[in-house]
């Protein structure tokens, strides 16, 4: 080659345009090794630099093929090859680099302890095209729950469809905002890891989703949780330590933890990024019922739901009523509406049955955002939502705990009269409950229907009496749960006996008839009240 040649050859190396991905082999990837006439433009939105199951991205039950992964700090030059090679159109590099912008910063708007969120910088924090882009990023690590009409409608003359997300993988709703959470973090964070403190939703949501993403975690969690809570996190992936006899005491643990080793600690609180997540809730409510009148959230202490859906709601449809059910015990969020900031200072119980539902740890994004969308915010007895967690598992076959249930227990107990002949949408946000509490909960709430009652009288000692009894009550066609009979500890005269009697009904008028046979047959008989 001689000199002339050799010029031109070093030039045209000089101004060839770089290739973007580098394909050495220290350092070749075999994702970027494609047959372009198989790429269709259509095919576009299919990349998710998302979270995805094992086996495939999940949608409504399916397991599809699993696409696969793009390193995040890769995804900006992998866009800009395709737009060389022509294969992208320009609103998909949009979607990529919004989404960058609204979310690539959320590590640093979580608020910590020792700085509160402004309520000035709500316009800043939480948009509707945050949610957007939220739904766009977890959808394939998300289950996209039906909302089905109930049979619970006619009994209570109000269209009701009912949002399933206790059937996400980990029973909550809590997944939305923790995948979104988990996957705006910058990547050396990803690597160091987090940790979090409670037996909560939120923890086990944590627990699997950075156990999916290749993110260690570390989950603290009280002596006093329950072993198969214990088990399940472990199951999920995540290095469960079991520390103080109280939440205080393991979240204390955690935050040292977290200073000695450079883990980052959550907690559920109201971040851009969480409430983003749980806002892809009332998307989805949206699309699927047609015509909304109103939309029922469970508010309790962490009110991101009903904050977070709210904002995707009223900025779709003013005129959608948005409606909030927190427990009679713990008003924790009409509190702080009324004070005008979050109750710092709120008694909430320790009982596994309460939950979420008696649990504050919302900041001042999550109250300005309800405040100026939700339309009203009632609360319920603890009465009223055993009643609503037996409905769902008799007419839906549903087995939820009381956060759950809440939200269907204020239509259940009257509380809102202003929605008869309405389609409402209700979140059934939960279903998290622990085999010793369901067995417990469904016999109160029997009970508390009229459906399980008990009586006690005094028959004479003799043979055929307590037949006589029996008969009775299989006349009335009453089922016996249980029969106890008392001879050495009576009051009453000697050679008599004490049947106590405890029987199952259909419902409040059957036990009513029942009281008036005993009553005409033995006039001494007692009614155990509730």
């Amino acid at each position: 080659m001689n000199f002339a040649a050799q010029l031109l050859y070093s030039r045209a190396l000089k101004n060839r345009t770089p290739r973007v991905c580098s394909r050495k082999d220290e350092d070749y990837d075999p994702f970027w090794q494609r047959d372009d006439s198989k790429i269709k433009k259509q095919d576009a939105p299919a990349h998710c630099a998302l979270h995805c199951c094992k086996d495939g991205p999940v949608r409504n039950g399916h397991i599809g093929q699993r696409p696969p992964s793009i390193n995040p700090e890769r995804l900006k030059d992998f866009a800009e090859e395709d737009y060389l090679n022509g294969d992208v159109k320009t609103w998909e590099m949009k979607i990529v680099s919004r989404n960058e912008e609204l979310l690539g910063d959320a590590h640093s708007r979580i608020p910590q302890k020792s700085s509160k969120t402004s309520l000035s910088s709500y316009n800043k924090l939480i948009r509707f095209e945050d949610i957007s882009a939220a739904a766009f990023k977890i959808q394939c690590g998300v289950q996209k729950t039906p909302c089905m009409y109930s049979r619970l409608s006619k009994q209570y003359a109000v269209d009701i469809y009912l949002k399933k997300e206790f059937l996400q993988y980990t029973g909550s709703v809590k997944e939305r905002g923790v995948l979104h959470l988990l996957t705006s973090l910058p990547q050396d964070q990803q690597r160091k890891g987090v940790i979090v403190a409670s037996d909560s939703n939120f923890s086990m949501a944590v627990a699997y989703h950075a156990s999916e993403l290749h993110i260690p975690v570390f989950v603290i969690m009280p002596t006093s949780t329950s072993p198969a809570r214990v088990k399940t996190c472990r199951d999920y992936g995540a290095m469960v330590i079991s520390y103080g006899t109280t939440t205080k005491d393991s979240q204390l643990h955690a935050r040292r933890l977290a200073q000695e080793n450079s883990y980052l600690y959550l907690e559920e609180e109201d971040s851009a990024a969480y409430l983003s997540g749980l806002g892809t809730v009332g998307l989805e409510m949206y699309e699927q019922v047609p015509k909304l009148d109103a939309v029922v959230f469970p508010a309790g202490g962490h009110c991101g739901l009903l904050a977070g859906s709210a904002a995707a709601l009223k900025h779709l449809n003013p005129h959608i009523s948005v409606i909030g059910v927190e427990s009679e015990s713990f008003p924790v969020l009409q509190q702080s509406l009324k004070a005008g900031h979050p109750i710092e200072e709120q008694a909430c119980s320790n009982h596994h049955f309460y939950g979420d539902v008696s649990g504050h740890g919302f900041g001042s994004n999550s109250l300005q955002l309800t405040g100026k969308l939700v339309d009203k915010v009632v609360a319920v007895r603890e009465e009223d939502i055993l009643i609503s967690m037996l409905r769902l598992l008799e007419y839906e076959r549903a087995t939820v705990d009381a956060e759950g249930a809440i939200g269907l227990a204020a239509l259940i107990a009257g509380k809102l009269p202003e929605l008869k002949g309405k389609r409402v949408a209700v979140a059934i946000c939960s279903g998290n409950l622990e085999l010793h509490l369901l067995q417990e909960c469904i016999a109160r709430a029997l009970t508390l229907d009229n459906r399980v009652c008990r009586f006690s009288l005094v028959l004479s000692d003799c043979p055929g009496d307590i037949a006589k009894l029996l008969e009775l009550l299989a006349r009335e066609e009453a089922r016996v749960l249980d029969l106890k009979q008392e001879r050495l500890f009576v009051t009453t005269e000697l050679f008599t006996v004490e049947v106590t009697c405890t029987v199952e009904t259909r419902d409040k008028l059957h036990t009513a008839q029942l009281r008036t046979a005993l009553l005409e047959r033995y006039p001494a008989a007692k009614w155990a009240e509730r």
